[in-house]
């Protein structure tokens, strides 16, 4: 009885690989890719968009040029909390920024000789002196509806953020590496 040498592929294995990467085109192929081909394009147009970071404002958190998604669900069922970075709709569903929430409605924000206050107080928490600025900023009380957004990278100068109050309902969803 003829055995084939130990290194070689088996018939049956080598077939299901060319079926697999040469498929016949028939309906029921066609079917499957046009069903999945639907799938793609709602879960990756609704539910987790593709983003590319384009700026320096969160770094070190996020580097410019990365390349992330937005999980739209995080935030369906759940209200945002202070230390959450978000995505915001600023345009439609494709031009967002990402951002730190650094205050809730009702809270008052400031920043003072570079220290980021909160209720007239800094707060103990990584995300509250994250580098290094000279910020100077009016306290101001956010209004009910509403949070109060800013990026990680303060060491930029405070006219080139793009940073302040927003509505929840701007609130797209939560990054995802």
């Amino acid at each position: 009885m003829p055995t084939s040498p130990p290194d070689s592929v088996p018939a049956a294995a080598s077939s299901r690989w060319r079926r697999f990467l040469l498929p016949a085109f028939n309906r029921p192929f066609l079917i499957r890719l046009l069903v999945t081909a639907v799938i793609a394009w709602l879960f990756f147009g609704y539910i987790c968009i593709p983003a590319l970071i384009n700026g320096d404002s969160m770094y070190p958190t996020y580097k410019n040029r990365a390349f992330l998604f937005c999980w739209r669900p995080r935030y369906w069922f759940a209200q945002p909390n202070r230390g959450d970075v978000v995505m915001l709709r600023i345009a439609g569903r494709k031009v967002m920024l990402l951002k730190r929430i650094i205050a809730l409605p009702g809270d008052t924000v400031a920043f003072q000789q570079g220290i980021f206050l909160l209720n007239g107080e800094e707060p103990n928490v990584p995300w509250a002196r994250t580098s290094a600025c000279d910020w100077e900023l009016a306290p101001r009380t956010v209004q009910p509806g509403h949070v109060y957004v800013v990026g990680d990278n303060r060491a930029m100068p405070i006219d080139q953020h793009e940073f302040g109050e927003i509505a929840i309902s701007r609130i797209a969803g939560a990054p995802v590496w």
